[in-house]
């Protein structure tokens, strides 16, 4: 039942599922693990002594089969603590190599929800006056990490970047002024009749191109279109400009 997430923390398959069933099992043998699990037996003896060396299980000896027992849930949030203090103590490292060879031309495809999410990461990081042309209010999405986008904002306003908003004209009609009112910077609306289908953004070096986004909604179907090109962001912030002061 709750395999998946036990994987998640860094259990293996047999490890998570013979975890599980020791869990509803209490103290138990071999044979009933084995069972309970459906791991083969000869897997079982192995899969438990890893358990053991993380903390999840521990080994009562008796006189003719020992037995074992899970331990409280709650160790697997102290593994999962344990794993994140060691990737943060790697993670100045890891940052330093991608920072130091940045790529001034690519182009790649992140896919719904967590795409989003890395595009939003990508703001972020990047912090440089914004453009968006043709904005859905995709910040209202159910699922958008509130944390993540208050942290792009925080960093925005503390370095004193800019931001321009050109909404399609249907958010209007979709959500309150009190709601939209509320972005960050600057934001007009495109006039009725030139509803764009997709998003465009641009910042720095980058030109993002939404396919799939909804009013108020990222969409299941979310494709988000990444080109790092100095001239071409350059060219699209030339268009958005010129469309700003026309509208």
């Amino acid at each position: 039942m709750y395999q998946t997430e036990l994987e998640l923390i860094g259990l293996s398959p047999n490890e998570a599922k013979i975890y599980e069933s020791m869990l509803k099992l209490g103290q138990t043998g071999v044979s009933e693990i084995a069972l309970k699990a459906n791991v083969h037996r000869r897997s079982v003896y192995d899969t438990l002594m890893r358990l053991i060396d993380k903390g999840l299980v521990f080994q009562i000896f008796q006189g003719r089969e020992n037995l074992y027992e899970a331990v409280d849930p709650h160790k697997c949030m102290e593994l999962l603590k344990e794993k994140e203090k060691a990737f943060e103590r790697v993670l100045p490292g890891l940052s330093h190599f991608h920072h130091s060879n940045p790529s001034h031309k690519a182009a790649y495809i992140y896919e719904g929800l967590e795409g989003y999410k890395n595009y939003v990461r990508d703001l972020t990081r990047i912090c440089e006056d914004t453009y968006f042309f043709g904005a859905k209010f995709n910040w209202a999405s159910e699922g958008t990490s509130i944390a993540l986008l208050k942290q792009y904002n925080r960093e925005m306003k503390k370095k004193k970047k800019k931001q321009f908003t050109l909404f399609d004209p249907r958010v209007k009609e979709k959500f309150k002024r009190d709601q939209y009112s509320k972005v960050e910077g600057e934001y007009k609306f495109l006039p009725k009749g030139y509803e764009p289908p997709g998003v465009v953004d641009v910042f720095g070096d980058h030109i993002v191109s939404f396919v799939g986004a909804e009013i108020g909604n990222v969409g299941r179907d979310l494709s988000i279109f990444v080109m790092i090109n100095p001239e071409l962001a350059e060219t699209y912030r030339t268009w958005f400009r010129l469309t700003w002061d026309l509208v």
